[in-house]
């Protein structure tokens, strides 16, 4: 049995037993009149003995009803109290079992009435910023919640000073109460029955409970006052846990939609980014490392990072160990395999350390770039025109070695190997760069690409996949005018004894173009007999002289003036090829 089933049947019997007694009371009393009456009947002898003992009865009769009186007021008050108890229990319990601010409020408020038989009660809390007290709640008799603010009529002096002082307040009749009867706010709102406590959570009063009758006087006493101050510590308690849960949350709120937004601009940015929490596991993978790295994130996320690099094919378990031993930021470039795409993948990383607001460690993050494209691009800048470059739309391809009828240039500067043996090493490379820039200028202003730059010779190609050109061998034969012309211009700042010449060749043919060497480095290049034979071509040029090959001649004999030099056996082929020599345009 339960002891609230055994301390219900105790009180019940407890009240049985009193009223067996009150009857057993009321029959001596009855008994006690009932003899007085037949007293007045016998002599006068008998009857005064009768009498006496009448007497003594009646007052044993009195006492025994005043003792009476005394248990049923005590057992009622101990019921109350019990009641009181058993309801500041059940409530204390139910307001500890919720974290919601605005619930626990509630539940306060409603217990208070219920308690202590107010009309209102009204909850006041201290705001942390300004230090008032600020109404949080206010209830009513009928567990409605109070809106109008004109209903809040409270006596403000009770009010502070419970919460200046921490101790409660209860006035049975503050109208009659000298503490507070000359106070404004008793005499105007005729406030009567007032109680208020601190609510303390050890020494600091974060608020007070104001609860009143505006119309019964006499219905709050010192253990209604005492017995609310119980209930408002624990109701405190509650209610700060509360208020810790809301800021907690709204602070997790907060982190988390900056969370959200972090996530989603991680998500939005082009570079990779990759994050390693403090526990060496992968706590981020947006959407651009899946794109560059081709790996799904459920394949990485919360996975050792160990674990996760070797899935992911990033040899960079080194460089992760060394930014978080040392703390210091780190770049590298590799070329990786990733699945499904051809070829490499050339990769740019920068690895950081991550690091809260005590500057401790909480991690590495990785932000990697596909730099594949820029690389390839990179390699073509530096052998074809800058404007020619963005219009190369696919550079794979076009690197791909095939066969294509181009016009190749060769260009010399004649008698350089013996104007160098007198040079030191620095100013032979100054002379030499000297000529190849003026020679590029060239090649680049008609669109050619510089294949290569070979001793005191520089190589050009014309309609390559890399820049197509309907009109290529006018255009290495403009090149190679502009180159004459330019010479003359750039003699003029040089010293006598530095002017030299270009001689050069061009030819017109077929030629397999393409990436060429080895795994370790490849150059963009061609190869085949039509330049070989621009180079013989060349060969075979005076300082000043621009020497044309037969095809290439009759590509542009309309505009071009030549001289027709003799049959000319060039080396490395039995033929015989006849020879133009470039004297300027027909127009000229």
């Amino acid at each position: 049995m339960s002891d609230e089933s055994s301390n219900t049947q105790t009180t019940t019997q407890v009240h049985l037993n009193l009223k067996h007694l009150r009857k057993m009371v009321d029959e001596l009393g009855g008994a006690v009149n009932q003899q007085q009456t037949m007293i007045v009947t016998r002599d006068q002898l008998t009857r005064q003995a009768a009498m006496q003992s009448s007497e003594d009865m009646a007052r044993l009769f009195v006492d025994v009803r005043r003792a009476l009186e005394e248990l049923e007021r005590r057992i009622a008050a101990q019921e109350k109290e019990h009641v009181q108890l058993r309801a500041m229990q059940d409530v204390g319990a139910v307001i500890n079992s919720s974290l919601e601010l605005q619930e626990v409020l509630t539940f306060v408020m409603d217990a208070i009435i219920r308690l202590t038989q107010a009309e209102r009660a009204i909850l006041l809390l201290t705001d942390e910023e300004t230090g008032r007290l600020e109404v949080q709640v206010a209830r009513n008799v009928d567990q409605e919640t109070i809106e109008n603010s004109s209903s809040f009529e409270i006596s403000r002096t009770i009010v502070r000073s419970v919460a200046e002082t921490g101790e409660p307040v209860a006035t049975m009749n503050a109208q009659s109460d000298p503490r507070f009867s000359a106070t404004e706010s008793i005499i105007s709102y005729n406030l009567r029955s007032i109680l208020c406590v601190p609510l303390k959570i050890k020494d600091n009063i974060i608020g007070v409970v104001y609860a009143d009758n505006r119309i019964v006087s006499g219905i709050f006493g010192d253990a209604d006052r005492d017995l609310l101050a119980t209930f408002a510590n624990q109701a405190a308690v509650a209610i700060e846990n509360a208020r810790l849960f809301q800021q907690i949350r709204q602070h997790l709120m907060e982190i988390t939609e900056m969370k959200d937004l972090m996530d989603n601009v991680f998500e939005s940015i082009a570079s990779g980014v990759i994050t390693i929490d403090e526990e060496d596991r992968v706590a981020l993978f947006n959407q651009a490392a899946e794109r560059i790295l081709g790996v799904p994130p459920q394949s990485v996320l919360f996975e050792t990072y160990m674990r996760a690099i070797e899935t992911l094919n990033l040899p960079v378990g080194s460089i992760v160990e060394d930014v978080k031993l040392n703390g210091d930021m780190r770049h590298a470039e590799m070329d990786i395999v990733v699945k499904d795409r051809p070829g490499t993948t050339a990769l740019n990383l920068t690895f950081s350390p991550l690091r809260d607001m005590q500057q401790a460690s909480m991690g590495v993050a990785m932000v990697l770039n596909d730099i594949s494209e820029t690389k390839r691009l990179e390699s073509v800048r530096r052998y074809l025109p800058p404007a020619l470059v963005d219009q190369v739309r696919d550079v794979d391809a076009a690197q791909r070695p095939q066969r294509r009828v181009m016009t190749v240039l060769f260009a010399d500067v004649r008698g350089f190997s013996t104007f160098s043996e007198n040079l030191d090493p620095e100013e032979l490379i100054e002379v030499i760069n000297g000529y190849f820039t003026e020679a590029v200028k060239a090649i680049s202003h008609f669109g050619g690409m510089t294949d290569k730059f070979m001793g005191d010779a520089v190589m050009a190609l014309f309609n390559t996949p890399l820049n197509p050109q309907p009109d290529h061998t006018e255009r290495a034969v403009r090149t190679a005018l502009m180159i004459r012309e330019s010479m003359r211009e750039y003699h003029k700042t040089l010293p006598e004894n530095r002017r030299l010449y270009f001689g050069t060749g061009i030819h017109l043919g077929e030629a397999v173009v393409g990436n060429v060497g080895s795994a370790l480095r490849k150059d963009y290049s061609a190869i085949g007999d039509a330049v070989n034979l621009a180079k013989r071509v060349q060969e075979n040029a005076q300082a000043g002289q621009i020497l044309l090959s037969g095809p290439a001649y009759d590509a542009v004999r309309s505009w071009v003036a030549v001289g027709e030099l003799q049959l000319m056996q060039v080396k490395g082929r039995k033929a015989l090829e006849q020879i133009y020599e470039l004297k300027g345009l027909k127009t000229e």
